[in-house]
């Protein structure tokens, strides 16, 4: 399956890189995971991104294609996790996936358990939508 385009701001960029610098050595299959995506990112100014883009504390309501279960959950750096609830941290599998994607896609991710499917219902909440290109 060919892999879509994805974005991310330079501020999500420059900050995912400063993570990869931190993290180098632990959790090395994850990281290994973050910065193929990373590679392969549109990097735009945070004012020009699209209102549709998964961009890190979004809120995303996800539906899981082979159980039709759906989720949300707000896409967080590492250390966050509990600050608010449903977060997900970037380093997940799922949270990798997720960044840079837009509503309506559908994801293709390999987890622990397998090949996971599933496609980003909504983003309820994106930062930069609202001015907010710091967080």
């Amino acid at each position: 399956m060919k892999q879509r385009e994805i974005y991310i701001t330079e501020h999500d960029m420059k900050r995912l890189r400063a993570l990869i610098e931190i993290y180098n050595g632990k959790d090395r299959p994850y990281i290994e995971l973050l910065e193929e995506e990373l590679e392969r990112a549109k990097v735009v100014d945070p004012k020009s991104i699209p209102n549709d883009v998964v961009t890190m504390n979004s809120v995303v309501r996800i539906k899981d294609l082979d159980t039709n279960e759906e989720k949300t959950f707000t896409l967080v750096f590492p250390g966050k996790r509990g600050v608010t609830e449903n977060a997900l941290s970037i380093l997940a599998p799922i949270g990798t996936a997720l960044l840079g994607y837009r509503e309506g896609d559908i994801v293709e991710w390999e987890v622990p358990a397998g090949m996971k499917r599933f496609q980003i219902m909504e983003i309820i909440y994106q930062p930069e939508r609202l001015g907010n290109y710091e967080l």
